[in-house]
């Protein structure tokens, strides 16, 4: 939306340059050059000598050239004024910052949705210090990404540009926990393809997904529901187990941590 408008005041400029050259070479008979020094310093009133004394009909023009060229350099400083009052330059500076940050990383994890799923993975990983990228494209959830202070890609990770922005060729492993079977099959075919030898866990949420999402190139395909419901059948028939199980669990303050040894 805004370039288009910068692109309509540049032209109106360039308009008002060249009516200006074409003006003062009708009505002054002059050079090229000369008629376009002319014009330059009556837009810019930078009050530099005239080439010569004006004539009455060239002193009307250069009137009108003022006029003219006032009411476009007031368009395109409102346009400037409202392109910094609604925010839109610094965003873009935040994302090239962000970006750049991205750019460095290698090794890392993306992790494409931060719903309830893509949040537990986020802050495991965290608990880890493992780097990690996130993809939403949830304005609410993005703000929630920006105030902790996590790299992000704001977009559908179901696009292949937004995956390599994310750094997907450079990355370890990818988490796709979308509430879309279908894009969560989409993002894995797309992932594999960006990134043969990287791991990717996939949610799913029905049974028929899951030979399709590991078919598709998923190394680990996790159903949140069934793994809900499992842990509750657990506790009620092996609860010793489930307790030592739980006691491992790497969310809990004084839990035992186990890590990999490589």
């Amino acid at each position: 939306m805004f370039k288009s408008k910068l692109y309509k005041a540049v032209l109106l400029l360039l308009v008002v340059i060249i009516t200006g050259v074409a003006g003062y070479m009708y009505f002054s008979d002059d050079t090229f050059i000369n008629a376009l020094y002319m014009t330059i310093i009556t837009i810019t009133t930078v009050g530099f000598g005239e080439v010569h004394p004006l004539s009455s009909s060239e002193r009307l023009f250069t009137i009108f050239l003022i006029l003219m060229s006032v009411t476009v350099l007031g368009y395109a400083l409102s346009l400037l004024t409202e392109y910094i009052a609604s925010g839109e330059f610094f965003d873009k500076l935040k994302f090239k910052k962000v970006q750049k940050k991205i750019e460095e990383l290698s090794k890392h994890t993306i992790v494409c949705g931060y719903g309830r799923n893509g949040k537990q993975a986020v802050a495991k990983l965290k608990k880890f210090k493992k780097p990690l990228v996130i993809i939403e494209n949830d304005k609410e959830r993005i703000k929630e990404v920006e105030a902790s202070g996590l790299l992000y890609i704001e977009g559908n990770a179901t696009d292949d540009a937004v995956l390599e922005k994310s750094g997907i060729k450079k990355a370890s492993s990818l988490i796709t926990a979308l509430p879309s079977d279908a894009d969560n099959l989409f993002v894995v075919l797309s992932a594999r393809q960006l990134n043969k030898g990287m791991t990717i866990v996939s949610r799913a949420s029905n049974d028929t997904s899951d030979s399709k999402l590991r078919i598709a190139g998923a190394d680990n395909v996790i159903m949140p529901d069934r793994l809900g419901g499992d842990h509750m059948a657990s506790l009620l028939v092996t609860p010793d187990l489930v307790e030592f199980v739980d006691k491992l669990a790497i969310d809990a303050e004084n839990a035992t941590h186990l890590e990999e040894i490589v």
